[in-house]
């Protein structure tokens, strides 16, 4: 079994090769303007969990979520070819409604030094 620190390398490398590919390969329209924000691997290495959010934010999450979906075969084969293990885990996608929510915060926090300053 690999150690934690190996599987983070195998989860970052997996990360980068992902991003790269929606990039520069994947032409699909729901896929567009997305990026990976985390990637986490059990420690069997059957799965590979795959946080992405979009620009949009949640508006467009289902439309991306199905589009990695329809993707995840041939997403699955290319990262196997560019990362090198033995057998390659599963692809799971999730939303990651963390970028979202570091805006409404930043957004709160402004309100209030504005109010701040209005005083």
């Amino acid at each position: 079994m690999p150690t934690g620190i190996r599987l983070q390398k195998i989860a970052d490398r997996i990360r980068e090769e992902m991003s790269e590919l929606l990039l520069r390969e994947i032409s699909d329209p729901r896929l567009h303007q997305i990026f990976v924000t985390d990637v986490r691997v059990d420690r069997e290495l059957a799965y590979a969990d795959v946080y992405v959010s979009a620009v949009e934010g949640k508006a467009r999450s289902a439309e991306v979520l199905a589009g990695l979906e329809s993707a995840s075969g041939f997403l699955r084969r290319a990262l196997a070819a560019r990362v090198e293990l033995r057998v390659f885990p599963r692809l799971r996608f999730h939303w990651d409604p963390t970028p979202e929510n570091a805006d409404h915060i930043e957004s709160l926090l402004r309100q209030l030094r504005e109010k701040e300053q209005g005083k």
